[in-house]
């Protein structure tokens, strides 16, 4: 007989790292895991380092022992980190900071007021608040835009030629946005009175509306607790003879508030525009688009004063139309034309 030869093709070449270092999967879980924990007596040199295929490898030396001639090299190491699914990924802003206690309550209601509103076919309902100043300048707004040579925008932002207050209102039914901006403060009268005007050109297409439901955030200058606000949204509700409901988010998840999503739409539109005047940031506003259509967009001249304030005394005349939520008095306000 003659001999028989068997490869051992399993032996040829050389073998997988994991293969030679057993423990090197679990070990590179807990520096990677171990530096993001909380618990602030945890030693390691990761705790406040950027994590990377090469400080892996460090501490790999440094706390667990290996040899550097044990080890494959930073970016095998790098390939391992992907495999075990530690990516490289943007910081999401999905915790609230906190909650209160009502919290949890506070959004049954949101739900349950909006869905009433929905299901009605004399009821609208519009997402309500105001956007961050926009400065207005030869200013970087970072971003990117597909020209052949970059914009130039000054070194530092010190010349700013106007700052803008915008408050937008999104109409939940056709999904339709309107854009006040000026260049005034962001106070209540400033929010009603784009509100009104809102609703004076836009009325005729809600004939058959007896009930408007605001989503709203608890915010400075549209809280139930600003006197001012609550004032003039029963002069609103006078004037237009509708039912309001104010059904405001709960503090810290304002985010949820429909009209927020309005806001990072038009951010990520003109970002890497430079808007360097009014005229220029009306215009990228009104060109932006949410779910395929423009929004209307308008220059409020106004001016408006801050800090303005009802007494005691004289709310207590427009106290006998809004009615507050028992459970929840301070986010659920209904005000009515006349109360029984």
């Amino acid at each position: 007989m003659g001999i028989v030869c068997v490869d051992n093709y399993k032996a040829r070449g050389r073998q997988k790292t994991e293969n030679q270092l057993p423990n090197l999967e679990e070990d590179i879980r807990s520096l990677v895991d171990g530096s993001s924990q909380t618990e602030p007596t945890f030693q390691t040199m990761l705790r406040y380092s950027r994590i990377s295929a090469k400080s892996i490898r460090e501490a790999l030396i440094q706390e667990k022992g290996y040899s550097d001639s044990q080890l494959p090299t930073r970016q095998t190491i790098g390939d391992i980190l992907n495999r075990l699914n530690y990516r490289f990924r943007a910081t999401q802003k999905a915790k609230p900071l906190k909650k209160i206690p009502e919290t949890d309550a506070i959004f049954k209601n949101v739900h349950k007021a909006n869905q009433a509103a929905d299901d009605n076919p004399e009821a609208l309902r519009i997402s309500i608040d105001c956007f961050a100043t926009v400065k207005i300048g030869n200013l970087s707004r970072g971003g990117s835009a597909r020209t052949q040579k970059s914009k130039q925008a000054d070194d530092h932002d010190t010349k700013i030629e106007a700052t803008l207050g915008t408050e937008g209102i999104r109409e939940m039914g056709e999904d339709h946005l309107t854009i006040f901006m000026g260049q005034s403060f962001e106070t209540s009268d400033f929010i009603v009175d784009c509100l009104e005007r809102w609703w004076d050109e836009n009325s005729d297409n809600f004939s058959h509306i007896n009930e408007l439901v605001i989503n709203l955030d608890n915010g400075p200058s549209l809280g139930s607790h600003r006197t001012q606000f609550i004032k003039r949204m029963v002069e609103f509700e006078q004037k237009t003879k509708l039912v309001v409901k104010l059904i405001y988010y709960p503090p810290y998840h304002s985010k949820y508030n429909p009209i927020e999503r309005c806001w990072g739409a038009l951010e990520n539109y003109w970002n890497g525009a430079i808007l360097n005047t009014i005229d220029a940031a009306i215009k990228w506003a009104g060109n932006m688009t949410l779910k395929g259509k423009n929004p209307t967009v308008h220059l409020v001249e106004d001016t408006y004063e801050k800090g303005v304030i009802v007494s005691n005394f004289d709310i207590k005349e427009f106290e006998p139309f809004w009615k507050r939520s028992e459970e929840l008095p301070k986010w659920d306000v209904t005000i009515l034309p006349a109360l029984e």
